[in-house]
């Protein structure tokens, strides 16, 4: 019997401890967070209770197994936050990011989301290159949009406030920003193209 059929087959949760097996890493399960992979079975990294979902990869779909902490806050992005998030993978349409951060609420778990090369910058759309904006590690301030897929958050960094606000070199040493469209290395002084966050600060007279 599947772990899909046994929740199924229950209307109680089904709660688990750390290392514990839940299934099979075969074509119908992929790992999903709060799980690890060892020697062809899916197991659990924390205590909590499993979930399962739908993702769809190449036009097939197969089962997401994820294990939410018993602990876990109920907080999720609504559309109008301001979140923290990690540029993973860029091309020349959008950034994939996982939010770390709602406003000053670290979360326990991330949540995957899409920016795309259009809300990138509030003018000049069409000339706009993704890669001299943001770099896979890049961490930035952007603003949830409203949902237009169930499960896919989308974000902008369209304001003035909102883009990079970490970012390393080649170098690996952490970039100053010297304009709202560059960062520099303070190890080899390189220049590098950003779309920078224009952070205000606190005690700056209104």
């Amino acid at each position: 019997m599947s772990i899909k059929s046994t929740l199924n087959d229950s209307n109680k949760p089904l709660v688990c401890v750390p290392g514990q097996r839940l299934c099979l890493l075969d074509n119908e399960h992929v790992s999903g967070n709060g799980t690890y992979e060892h020697q062809g079975y899916i197991h659990s990294s924390l205590a909590g209770i499993v979930k399962i979902s739908e993702k769809t990869e190449n036009n097939v779909k197969r089962n997401l197994i994820e294990v939410h902490g018993i602990n876990e806050q109920s907080i999720v992005p609504a559309p109008g936050d301001i979140v923290t998030a990690k540029v993973m993978v860029l091309n020349q349409r959008y950034c994939k990011c996982l939010i770390k951060c709602i406003g000053d609420v670290v979360l326990s778990r991330p949540y995957r989301a899409i920016l795309r090369k259009e809300d990138i910058r509030a003018t000049d759309k069409d000339r706009i290159d993704v890669y001299k904006c943001y770099r896979p590690g890049d961490i930035i301030l952007a603003r949830v949009l409203p949902l237009t897929e169930i499960h896919s958050y989308q974000l902008s960094t369209a304001e003035s406030e909102l883009g990079v606000v970490i970012a390393h070199s080649d170098a690996g040493v952490p970039m100053i920003p010297i304009s709202w469209t560059e960062m520099q290395c303070p190890k080899t002084h390189n220049k590098e193209p950003r779309k920078v966050a224009r952070i205000v600060p606190e005690n700056a007279p209104v």
